[in-house]
């Protein structure tokens, strides 16, 4: 199935200068979305994942189907103060600035065998953000999975210790 007819590129979003590839037209298209899930799940499980962990929030839409699908768990990774209870954080630095993203404390179990999946793979700081507070709690990240990699950006240069799938490449 050819993915890429369903991502629309939006032109000057949010910023001017910026090419949006918006997902939302695949999510809507059963036959397309299945399929994207059913191939996640297939890189899922030949990673072994014990359990699925997404950043918010387009992670969410594409890593809880995966884990229902496996009937495994889902680990959210979130914007500081979302999480009710104790949690570890991560910074990483953007071209200009800072983020911030939390895991609860017990999100993971020590030897946990975690794949991370999102919807697009741009500079890598949120996955490698991620990956730092999944190992932090003694979880092995045993792969990446994204839906779209911006292959100008070179996020995959940030991710160079762990496989990294992508299904489509821009």
């Amino acid at each position: 199935m050819d993915f890429k007819q369903y991502i629309a590129d939006i032109q000057d979003f949010p910023i001017e200068g910026v090419l949006f590839r918006d997902v939302t037209p695949l999510m809507k298209d059963p036959k397309a979305y299945h399929e994207v899930i059913d191939q996640m799940k297939a890189y899922a499980i030949s990673k072994e994942a014990d359990i699925i962990a997404g950043p918010e929030a387009r992670g969410f839409l594409f890593g809880c189907p995966v884990a229902y699908a496996m009937e495994a768990g889902f680990v959210p990774v979130r914007k500081p103060g979302k999480l009710p209870r104790e949690t570890i954080k991560a910074t990483y630095e953007l071209e200009y600035g800072h983020n911030t993203l939390e895991m609860h404390k017990d999100a993971i179990k020590k030897g946990q065998k975690v794949v991370l999946i999102d919807d697009l793979l741009a500079t890598g700081g949120t996955i490698e953000a991620s990956c730092k507070m999944i190992e932090e709690l003694g979880g092995v990240v045993t792969g990446i999975c994204f839906l779209i990699e911006l292959e100008a950006l070179k996020g995959r240069e940030k991710l160079k210790d762990y496989d990294v799938y992508s299904i489509l490449k821009y």
